[in-house]
């Protein structure tokens, strides 16, 4: 079940790659309703998450937006997309997060940035290259800056990715058949223990949005580890009820099989050391 991740580069014609790829392979494509059910869960309007996506969003609503639950219950989406197999993801940092596993093929399609220029100008029917240039330095900016933010890479660095493809050299329908030809490659083929692990990534990943979204444990910061669905639970809380209630949430996620509760509690003479020294 090929798993197919791609880069999101404005003007680069990845989308035309991406979806003739899917329809050659036969694959599913992440559809909007994927960011409406991330909106949703965010309480927030998908139009504003394509605002921060693209560098537009304004000082209030970057202030005010938890970035990390958008980027948190969109990751989620990712996994499931991915787990589910036979697929291409574009953008949403799929190639990030989907790297880990061994038979999900990652490519980044890009073009010369005068190329991606005339392209917008071209579907704005508009002759003003400084404008339109601004708008895709603008947007490129704003992929770096979430790139390096949610998981310390930089943007565009070519050992991100199993192939990198120049559609100002390369056309789209050599772009698919280049693709197409390393997802066949053994390499990649998809072997149990590489189902394994994107299986306990995504359950790893439902978890989190899962104590993300109870109110009990919307502030709990600990670390999860998930294999054939087992769970533990790492890290410190401040007393045993936000322990209990942290395992009890995890129990309840589709999947869990069982949970390994491991998580310390602070002491009361660290919680309160401060108020001791005043």
């Amino acid at each position: 079940m090929p798993v197919i991740a791609m880069t999101q580069e404005m003007g680069s014609l990845a989308k035309d790659v991406s979806l003739q790829l899917a329809d050659a392979l036969g694959l599913a494509v992440m559809r909007h309703e994927a960011i409406e059910r991330v909106a949703d869960r965010a309480q927030v309007s998908t139009s504003l998450i394509g605002r921060l996506r693209d560098g537009k969003a304004g000082l209030v609503e970057r202030l005010t937006t938890d970035k990390r639950s958008v980027a948190l219950y969109t990751a989620e989406e990712v996994f499931s997309l991915a787990d589910a197999g036979n697929v291409v993801l574009r953008g949403w940092g799929a190639t990030c997060l989907l790297r880990p596993v061994p038979h999900v093929v990652c490519v980044r399609i890009t073009r010369p940035l005068k190329k991606r220029v005339e392209w917008l100008m071209a579907h704005l029917d508009t002759d003003d290259a400084e404008f339109a240039e601004a708008e895709i330095r603008r947007s490129d900016h704003a992929h770096a800056a979430r790139m390096h933010e949610q998981f310390g890479v930089t943007w565009g660095d070519p050992v991100l990715y199993d192939l990198v493809l120049n559609t100002d050299r390369v056309s789209v329908d050599s772009c698919v058949e280049q693709i197409r030809r390393l997802v066949n490659c053994p390499e990649f083929a998809e072997t149990p223990a590489s189902r394994a692990l994107l299986a306990s990534m995504a359950l790893e990943t439902r978890v989190r949005a899962a104590l993300k979204e109870h109110a009990d444990t919307r502030d709990t910061s600990i670390t999860i580890h998930a294999k054939e669905g087992a769970v533990a639970l790492r890290g410190i809380v401040l007393d045993a009820e936000e322990r209990e209630q942290a395992e009890n949430v995890a129990a309840a996620v589709p999947g869990v099989s069982g949970v390994a509760n491991e998580l310390r509690l602070m002491t009361s003479s660290r919680r309160f050391a401060s108020a001791k020294q005043t």
